[in-house]
């Protein structure tokens, strides 16, 4: 059996991606390993999202370089290969720059890793580069999972991005917007319900803008697919879904919302600023008012929806006043979690050659904004003091006799509970609040779950 380990950067959908390339490799004689200091092949599966991504891969290869060298001198040979959206940006300038790199591909073309590895593996020493947009769909082509993700799995849906945030190297990377057929994905959810996976997260770039194929022909949109999997799957208690885009929240999702008890009530929705000015600068297509007007009707339909976001600070050009009105929206909306950073300039993204906020300027907002963030978090979590929640518990906690498991707005809670409830969800009385969990008491184990709750009627809006 031969070696395999992979090093996963960025979102859950890279996370998703490397666990379909040890699926893919398996057939092929490759099982996961936890080290890479011995392994056959290591595959770096990369994110292009943050400042100096390609840096940060250049320096870990570097570090692998050794390795690769102590395997050779013992007469062996370890297989380097970069992946995901570094691979798909840099291409031959990886293979150029590292000579101890064999295998280039991008985040659309991993269902060749079998091909590619032969071409790598031959006498001749090629050195192979794949990051083409294929016209195949790779799902078509990808085997049936080979291992379990556990009892919280990921599911992609939808790749791509055709919205060209000026910030944003996604649409170059991952390429146009496209959407996997509803029966892929229901037959892939009961896959990983039959292997013990309670709780499901779809997966996309602009996940809610979702347009696969249904089974009556149409396009089905992402609340149509929401209801479906409740109603075919009742073995996946919880469904979520990530990253959505403001403009994408439709009817048919707002439904789903506010009928499917499956559907949890936490939703990430990035907004990116609160200034008018700066998200047309972004290309967002909607305005910080819009904004707000989606949130009212998400928590019209479901009156307890926890928000989380995603904000940019610095945009190039961006004024006090600017920012500002960006600390306005956070009050107005208040958010039980939220990323922040400070922009950074993407090669071949539009603003890249725009006016640059000075880096002291942009360490100042960012300060303040995430100031405001932190205590509106810390406020959230508080609020849940002594409520009784439902928890579905993941795994052992870090001590003897404790399991860990999120509650329904993805915070993590602990409690000191047999390891027979891992897997299943209990009802816990929140008894304290630590700084980056809850600390729960378990009065009783469903008896009835949202697996065996009327589903709503389907919506075909």
């Amino acid at each position: 059996m031969k070696r395999l380990y992979i090093k996963t950067y960025g979102c859950q959908m890279n996370v998703y991606d490397s666990a379909r390339m040890a699926d893919v490799l398996a057939p092929h004689g490759y099982a996961p390993v936890d080290a890479p200091d011995d392994a056959d092949m290591i595959i770096l599966n990369t994110c292009h999202i943050r400042e100096k991504a390609a840096e940060k891969v250049y320096s870990e290869i570097g570090r692998l370089r050794p390795f690769k060298r102590r395997k050779e001198a013992n007469g062996d040979r370890m297989i380097i290969a970069v992946g995901g959206c570094v691979g798909q940006a840099e291409g031959e300038e990886i293979i150029a720059r590292a000579d101890c790199v064999d295998m280039v591909f991008g985040p659309q073309t991993f269902h060749r890793l079998p091909e590619l590895v032969a071409r790598a593996t031959r006498a001749s020493g090629e050195k192979v580069v794949d990051i083409e947009f294929p016209a195949e769909d790779k799902f078509d082509h990808l085997p049936e999972e080979a291992s379990s993700q556990g009892v919280s799995a990921f599911l992609t849906i939808q790749e791509g991005c055709d919205k060209f945030c000026t910030f944003c190297v996604v649409p170059y990377t991952r390429g146009a917007e496209q959407s996997r057929p509803v029966a892929a994905v229901i037959a892939e959810a009961r896959r990983l319900a039959a292997s013990g996976s309670r709780e499901l997260t779809l997966l996309g770039q602009n996940v809610n803008a979702y347009h696969g194929r249904g089974p009556d022909g149409t396009e089905w949109t992402l609340g149509q697919l929401l209801f479906e999997l409740a109603e075919s799957v009742p073995e996946i208690e919880r469904l979520r879904y990530t990253t959505s885009h403001p403009r994408d929240v439709d009817d048919s999702l707002l439904a789903a919302h506010r009928e499917l008890p499956q559907l949890m009530p936490y939703l990430h929705l990035p907004v990116q600023s609160g200034s008018d000015r700066v998200l047309a600068a972004m290309n967002r297509k909607h305005s910080a008012d819009d904004y707000r007007r989606i949130v009212d009707r998400l928590r019209a339909a479901r009156p307890d929806l926890a928000l989380s976001s995603d904000f940019i600070v610095g945009y190039p050009g961006e004024t006090d006043q600017e920012f500002a009105e960006t600390l306005r929206l956070v009050t107005d909306i208040g958010y039980a979690q939220a990323y922040s950073f400070k922009y950074s300039t993407r090669p071949g993204t539009p603003a890249a050659t725009e006016h640059q906020v000075p880096a002291a300027v942009k360490d100042d907002r960012l300060s303040s904004l995430q100031q405001l963030l932190r205590a509106q978090q810390t406020a959230f979590n508080q609020s849940k003091r002594g409520a009784e929640m439902p928890v579905l518990f993941e795994r052992r906690g870090r001590y003897d006799g404790q399991i860990l498991g999120r509650s329904p707005f993805m915070q993590p809670v602990h409690a000191e509970a047999p390891e027979r409830l891992i897997g299943t969800i209990a009802t816990c009385r929140i008894v304290d609040v630590l700084n980056n969990s809850l600390k729960g008491e378990v009065l009783t184990v469903e008896a009835e779950s949202a697996v065996d709750q009327p589903v709503a009627e389907r919506v075909r809006a």
